[in-house]
C-alpha cells in the first residue's frame, strides 16, 4: 500500500475534525508484546496504518506495549486501548496496570470504570438482568463440577459452548453436544481450576454470520457480518472465518444502540456484537475494551473514528484548562 497516497485522499476529508494544538495533549497508543492475525482489507491495515496516520493529521500519539517496564508513563496524558490483546492471559498484571496508570492521573479510552467492567463476562448478567435481549447463559465459577447434562437442560440445547469469563479470540472455548460430553467434561474440570466460565446454548444462527455494529462517541458508524466456515463455529479471520460489510436495517441499527446508550454510554468505541434471532437482533457480547474495530470495512470507518478521537482529545484539553 503506498501510505503517502492514502493519507493524501483522507486528509481532506477529514479536515473538519482538528486537534486544537495551542492545547496539545500526549497519547500513547496501547499496544502488545504478539503477533497480529488480522489482515488489511480496501487498501487500510487498521494494525499497520492506523497510528501512522493519526500522526500524520497532526496527533501527538505513540506506541506503547502496555507491560513494558521501560516505559515512562508520566510522559502521557492519554492512554488509547487499541490492542492490549494478551491481557486475558495476565490478567493480575493488566489489572494492576489500570490501578498505576490511574494514580497518574492519565485519562484512559475506553474509561476504567466501564474497562474494568466489560473485561469479565459476568457483565452479561446485569445486562440480561436490566431485560435486554441476551443469548441465555449460565455462569460456571470458578472450581465449578456439577456436570455438563445439567447445562443441556437449563439451556434446553443439546449442543452448548463454554467460554473462559475473562478471555479473548475464541481461546479455551468448547462447543459441547448431549451425545459426547464425557471427554469435554474432563478438560472443562481441568479449566475451571483457573477461573469461571460462560456456558451458552449453541445457536443456529451463527452459520448466518455474527453481526458487529460500530460506535463512536455513542454515534453509530459501521456493521459488518462474520461468517464461520463449513463446520466451524468460530468467525475470526485466523480459524478461517470471512468478513464482509453489510448495511442494517434501522430497527436494528437501533437495538444495538440500545446498549450503548445504556451501558457503554461515555464510550470513545463500542462494538455490539449479535445474532439476529428471527429477526430480532440478541447481544452475544459488548466490547469495549479492545475491540478489532473493521475500519478497513467501510469508507467513513476511519473518518468517524478520527473524528470521535479528536472530539474527545480536545474535550479533555478544554477540562484541563478550565
Amino acid at each position: 500500500m503506498d501510505d503517502n497516497k492514502t493519507f493524501t485522499l483522507l486528509g481532506d476529508k477529514f479536515a473538519a475534525a482538528s486537534i486544537d494544538f495551542s492545547r496539545p495533549m500526549r497519547v500513547a497508543f496501547i499496544t502488545y508484546d504478539g503477533s497480529v492475525k488480522y489482515s488489511a482489507a480496501n487498501g487500510f491495515d487498521e494494525i499497520q496504518d492506523l497510528l501512522p496516520f493519526l500522526q500524520s493529521k497532526g496527533l501527538d500519539i505513540h506506541e506503547e506495549i502496555w507491560d513494558d517496564p521501560a516505559v515512562d508513563w508520566t510522559a502521557y496524558q492519554v492512554a488509547l486501548l487499541r490492542m492490549p490483546w494478551d491481557y486475558h492471559q495476565k490478567f493480575e498484571e493488566f489489572k494492576a496496570w489500570l490501578t498505576k496508570i490511574e494514580s497518574l492521573g492519565i485519562t484512559l479510552l475506553n474509561n476504567y470504570e466501564t474497562v474494568r467492567w466489560n473485561i469479565d463476562k459476568h457483565y452479561l448478567q446485569q445486562i440480561t438482568n436490566a431485560g435486554c435481549q441476551v443469548i441465555p447463559s449460565i455462569f460456571l465459577e470458578q472450581g465449578w463440577n456439577d456436570g455438563l447434562p445439567l447445562l443441556f437442560d437449563a439451556l434446553s440445547s443439546d449442543q452448548i459452548i463454554l467460554k473462559p469469563c475473562v478471555s479473548g479470540g475464541s481461546r479455551d472455548t468448547l462447543k459441547v453436544s448431549r451425545t459426547a460430553f464425557q471427554e469435554a467434561q474432563a478438560v472443562l474440570a481441568e479449566l475451571l481450576t483457573q477461573g469461571a466460565y460462560i456456558a451458552q446454548p449453541f445457536m443456529k444462527e451463527i452459520n448466518d454470520g455474527e453481526w458487529s455494529f460500530t460506535f463512536f462517541n455513542g454515534t453509530y458508524s459501521h456493521t459488518i457480518l462474520k461468517k464461520p466456515k463449513a463446520g466451524d463455529f468460530r468467525v475470526q479471520q485466523f480459524f478461517g472465518g470471512t468478513i464482509e460489510r453489510i448495511d442494517p436495517q434501522q430497527e436494528h441499527i437501533d437495538q444495538a444502540a440500545s446498549f450503548v446508550s445504556a451501558f457503554a454510554p461515555e464510550t470513545l468505541y463500542a462494538r455490539v456484537d449479535g445474532l439476529m434471532v428471527d429477526n430480532n437482533f440478541m447481544l452475544m457480547e459488548l466490547e469495549l475494551v479492545e475491540p478489532f474495530l473493521y475500519l478497513a470495512y467501510h469508507p467513513e470507518a476511519l473518518g468517524n473514528f478520527y473524528r470521535a478521537l479528536t472530539e474527545k482529545i480536545n474535550e479533555l484539553a478544554e477540562a484541563e484548562i478550565a
